[in-house]
């Protein structure tokens, strides 16, 4: 594992300051000095000034079911953020965001790798949705949501929508814009009352209460990472 990589596992610090670390020459592997792109194991002695480096920390990958009013941001002057409402003992943030008047499924880490093969899966990993709107579904309505949606300069990519109550439907997106389903219904004369994330890629929200959250099993991150293509340290 590259030492950026290796320091940055233990949660001190980032890859980025890491770097800094190893460039100003505090950091030896080994009793050797290390240099930009050094290799380390686990079970080698990795020093800082002088001083061994903490444990690696264990990653941590949970399924929230948040709540409306929370906010998706780790900035922990604003209140309601998620990263507060978990209180987790490890230092976690969101993957991706869930609108604060939204509730349901969002995932939550500490391992800052995973992130972005999940965000950049744009356009072939499903995000399922149950939405409440303020007038009955029609048939032309859901043609027109699963064709696409002209929002913020282009057309939404085609999903599928169904029917599950007279103004309640089920919708299935592989995109993920700025307030996307809220504003497709705007587009096409309809208010958003409620919107609830049920599931994400092969992450299903299920029977997880309001507000509270799980880890995830063994077989839901082995899926997951093999979806995005992800190797976990």
């Amino acid at each position: 594992m590259r030492i950026n990589k290796f320091i940055s596992e233990t949660g001190i610090c980032s890859r980025r300051e890491a770097d800094k670390l190893v460039a100003d020459g505090r950091v030896t592997i080994n009793g050797t000095k290390a240099e930009l792109g050094s290799q380390a194991e686990l079970g080698d002695d990795v020093r800082i000034d002088g001083r061994p480096l903490g444990v690696q920390k264990k990653h941590v990958y949970i399924a929230l079911h948040k709540p409306v009013g929370i906010t998706s941001t780790t900035e922990r002057h604003i209140k309601g953020n998620i990263v507060d409402f978990v209180g987790h003992r490890e230092r976690i943030f969101p993957i991706g965001r869930l609108d604060k008047d939204s509730e349901g499924l969002i995932l939550m880490t500490n391992d800052g790798d995973v992130v972005n093969p999940i965000l950049r899966s744009e356009g072939k990993h499903e995000k399922e949705y149950i939405v409440t709107v303020d007038k009955p579904v029609t048939a032309g309505f859901l043609q027109e949501m699963s064709q696409g949606v002209y929002i913020l300069g282009s057309m939404t990519l085609p999903c599928k929508v169904k029917r599950i109550g007279t103004s309640t439907f089920n919708i299935i997106l592989t995109e993920g814009r700025n307030r996307q389903i809220r504003r497709m219904c705007e587009a096409l004369g309809y208010k958003v009352l409620r919107l609830k994330r049920v599931r994400i890629m092969n992450i299903h929200l299920g029977e997880l209460a309001k507000g509270k959250w799980r880890d995830l099993t063994e077989d839901e991150k082995r899926i997951l990472f093999r979806e995005i293509g992800y190797h976990s340290s």
